[in-house]
């Protein structure tokens, strides 16, 4: 059987997580991306990937292009899967086409579009949020925007980039203009800033069955931007506050395979979502959360998108705890010390590092989450043991970024 899988540039979801559990399941795999070359040059240097991996260039964004290359294929797919967030439409329409278990598109393009996920929240009548979107050409006097202090972000953005939070109209107007210099065909949303404690929802679906995995208490950076820098594991979030947010989500349609939903409570109880994202949660995040469960995630996410149903029991563990933090470029430069990746086990917590940015790297100070250089994140039975572990890397260790 042939998984046909649609990404954009390399990721730890794919190469460390979805490709290795591919292989323990006997699938060939064909990676269809805008980003081949990128794609062989990380795969060689990993041993338990599929044997039979073939990596072809496509444009993955566009689903008519997706199903022709698919379609001139020696195999036919038994799976077309996609854990980007840019190509879930994609890989929803074409696994359809070839009559494959696949994602609603609807719910796909709600998830990505923040605008239609709020409109569509709006409409179900579970949650308003006053909110607008800014076209490009179109100017802020044409909107009904919501009360200050406001959040300001692309429609279909990743990754915290150019989210702000701002205070008045002349700020708006700035931060807007900033924005659309650097995306020109950007479609903004403009929308009131939700208040509260946030966190996540991580949950497994099979089509029929959905399976909740518990989630993470965020620790984000000071405002006015929304760097995801500490997430700590949660077992089980409050039943009220868990049945809000999987009402929101039966509305939007999620159901097949992972979710990783942020949302914030707020002081009267109540839950609201910030946003979905159908797939899997990334930085490291996902890796910690299969060790963390000690389940096997990425297959159970591949079988479902292979039609099998979720095991009646998933077996998974809710005694341990976990912490994954982020070291973040302060400035902008060149990376030139940093640790090397490790993994250890000291009194009962394993404890790993992996670096996110190459010694020698020159980058921008990009105030997002891509000025991170590495994430630590450490498992044990004692969230004060997990806490300390990973504050006693970081402190010693060294990052330095040289002008």
């Amino acid at each position: 059987m042939r998984l046909y899988l649609l990404a954009l540039n390399p990721t730890d979801s794919v190469t460390q997580g979805f490709l290795p559990a591919a292989a323990r399941l006997g699938l060939a795999v064909t990676v269809l991306t805008d980003h081949a070359e990128a794609h062989r040059l990380v795969y060689a240097e990993h041993v338990d990937l599929p044997e039979d991996l073939v990596v072809l260039p496509c444009e993955v964004a566009d689903f008519r292009e997706v199903v022709g290359l698919i379609s001139r294929q020696p195999q036919q797919p038994a799976a077309v899967f996609s854990n980007s967030d840019h190509l879930q439409t994609s890989a929803a329409l074409a696994a359809a086409y070839f009559g494959l278990p696949a994602k609603d598109w609807q719910a796909t393009l709600r998830a990505k579009n923040k605008a239609e996920l709020r409109r569509h929240l709006a409409t179900s009548g579970l949650d308003t949020v006053h909110s607008a979107e800014l076209t490009p050409g179109q100017h802020l006097d044409e909107l009904a925007l919501p009360p200050f202090p406001c959040v300001v972000k692309p429609r279909e953005g990743v990754a915290s980039e150019d989210v702000v939070l701002v205070a008045d109209r002349a700020e708006l107007a700035s931060r807007c203009a900033e924005i659309q210099h650097r995306r020109p065909a950007a479609t903004l949303v403009i929308e009131e800033f939700l208040a509260g404690e946030l966190y996540t929802l991580e949950t497994l679906g099979d089509g029929q069955r959905r399976e909740v995995l518990g989630g993470f208490h965020t620790r984000l950076s000071p405002p006015p931007t929304f760097i995801e820098e500490v997430l700590t594991f949660v077992p089980a979030h409050p039943r009220e506050v868990l049945d809000q947010v999987l009402a929101q989500l039966d509305a939007l349609g999620v159901g097949l395979g992972a979710c990783h939903t942020e949302f914030v409570v707020q002081a009267d109880g109540r839950a609201r979502i910030i946003e979905v994202n159908y797939r899997a949660i990334g930085d490291q995040c996902d890796l910690m959360l299969a060790q963390l469960l000690q389940i096997p995630y990425f297959e159970h996410v591949l079988r479902a998108h292979l039609g099998r149903p979720l095991p009646a029991e998933l077996g998974a563990r809710a005694d341990l705890r976990a912490r994954n933090e982020v070291v973040c470029a302060d400035r902008a430069g060149v990376l030139t010390a940093a640790p090397k990746a490790y993994d250890g086990e000291v009194d009962g917590v394993r404890l790993s590092y992996r670096p996110l940015r190459e010694l020698g790297e020159r980058h921008e100070h990009y105030r997002t989450n891509r000025d991170y250089l590495g994430v630590v994140w450490a498992i044990g039975p004692d969230q004060q043991a997990v806490d300390h572990a990973v504050a006693r890397f970081i402190a010693e260790n060294h990052w330095e970024i040289s002008s």
